[in-house]
């Protein structure tokens, strides 16, 4: 009996020690084709200097629609088709102004309305500013002492957070709730510093919201520098005036699409891992980290299977997903459909935290990631072996609720702050040896779920 046991433990080793030499040259193969023959740094090209910015509900973005779908199609997936969403139509309009006011100068300075934001009324807003760095602060104040004047939300990025997410998590409050709370306090305008580490003149846009119960103030993001220059102008004149003026405005919404392609299963086609990033960006740049990077990666990562004949077990789809930015429409969609059309996805995998050099991927289940952290030898001699608990991603979140393992891909997130919504996302900052590793990644992972699945 002994014997058999030893016989059996010593198959049951052999079978294991088989499948991860199998399992090691086929990720070795992905990540020489993506080195060596990848095709996203290219496709990203087209996409920023052909096409450019891609606001929902823009021209651009229905180009980037039509380029995306194309692209699949020409890299022989086996099915490509689009998903009708309706988006909302926010748009910038002439370029905002603004400037610190004082009884013996004035300095321009620059700024960036915020995504959603009103325009201001005519001639732009002239008032005495208020700068706080919280919510609390604000409420200490008092509306007797905001009441008509600009509220000037200064808070910095925490520097001792190794994760620059975490930092930007710690800070976005302000420009995502800063307009309502200020209002609150009968505040007429808000101007918030710019989510980012690095001192430049680049305003950096992002999404705002408004309460219908509380008035709708207009809210602008304010260069590094000029944040900088207005709280030492505040310091020496308590009482200088700031001026602003931006010309934004919301109109109905508009048609749009999620572009999907698709590699059938060979042996459990029903089960579908989903790979993607999302195709709208900012319309102050290009969009190529955000999320330029993730949409041209999760392309790639199919195309690799095609062009090394992988035949994945499990069907795979990449997914453009429309209106991340300002509504996220597209994801909602896309798990819509998912539930209507009774299909079962076991793994979400998104690309959205820039096309820099992969770490590793954050996971959104406990179990799924005592799995997953077995693979780690396995990703280790590409750098991307930092398997932990995580976020997914914006866009396949809805698809959780029906239990879907949700995946985020971790890149290095050092300099990602110096680009995120700004004029510095460009082509021109993106490396393409990096993009391609992250899209091998992405490959390798989605190989070993089709191979192995998630639990």
């Amino acid at each position: 009996m002994k014997k058999q046991i030893l016989i059996a433990l010593f198959l049951c080793s052999s079978i294991f020690v088989n499948a991860q030499n199998k399992d090691s040259i086929i990720i070795k193969q992905i990540f020489n084709e993506a080195l060596m023959n990848g095709k996203a740094y290219d496709d990203l090209r087209v996409l920023c200097k052909e096409i450019g910015q891609r606001l929902s509900g823009t021209q651009n973005a229905q180009k980037a629609v039509e380029y995306t779908f194309s692209l699949m199609k020409n890299y022989g997936f086996d099915s490509v088709w689009l998903q009708e969403v309706m988006v909302p139509m926010w748009v910038r309009g002439a370029k905002e102004t603004a400037a610190i006011i004082t009884n013996d100068k004035r300095i321009n300075t620059s700024i960036c309305a915020l995504g959603g934001s009103v325009a201001c009324k005519s001639g732009g807003i002239l008032a005495e500013v208020i700068e706080v760095k919280s919510f609390s602060e604000l409420s200490k104040i008092g509306k007797e002492k905001i009441e008509g004047k600009i509220v000037f939300f200064n808070r910095m990025f925490d520097e001792k957070y190794i994760t620059t997410f975490s930092a930007y998590g710690s800070a976005v409050d302000q420009r995502g709730s800063g307009a309502i709370e200020a209002a609150k306090y009968g505040a007429i305008g808000v101007v918030v510093r710019s989510m980012a580490y690095r001192n430049d003149p680049n305003p950096h846009t992002g999404a705002m919201r408004y309460k219908d119960s509380v008035e709708k103030i207009p809210a602008c993001a304010i260069s590094t520098v000029d944040a900088e220059i207005l709280s030492d102008e505040l310091k020496k004149n308590p009482k200088l005036k700031f001026y602003f003026n931006q010309n934004c405005q919301t109109l109905d919404d508009v048609k749009s699409y999620n572009v999907v392609g698709k590699i059938q299963g060979t042996e459990k086609p029903n089960e579908i891992i989903c790979v993607g990033g999302h195709l709208d960006s900012w319309d102050l740049a290009e969009g190529a980290h955000d999320d330029g990077a993730g949409c041209v990666q999760s392309i790639e990562a199919l195309r690799i299977f095609k062009s090394l004949n992988i035949k994945p077990k499990r069907t795979l789809h990449a997914v453009m997903f429309m209106n991340e930015e300002n509504g996220l429409r597209g994801g909602i969609k896309y798990a819509e459909l998912a539930e209507q059309n009774n299909e079962k996805h076991i793994a979400a995998i998104e690309s959205d935290a820039g096309g820099f050099a992969p770490r590793g991927f954050g996971i959104e289940d406990s179990v799924a990631l005592i799995r997953f952290q077995k693979y780690i030898p396995l990703l280790k001699p590409y750098l991307c072996e930092q398997i932990k608990s995580g976020h997914g991603g914006s866009d396949i979140g809805p698809l959780k609720k029906s239990g879907t393992v949700c995946i985020g891909l971790s890149p290095d997130s050092q300099r990602y702050f110096d680009i995120h919504h700004s004029a510095n996302d460009v082509f021109e900052n993106v490396s393409r040896r990096e993009l391609h590793m992250g899209a091998a990644a992405m490959a390798s992972l989605i190989y070993l779920i089709s191979e192995y699945g998630v639990k």
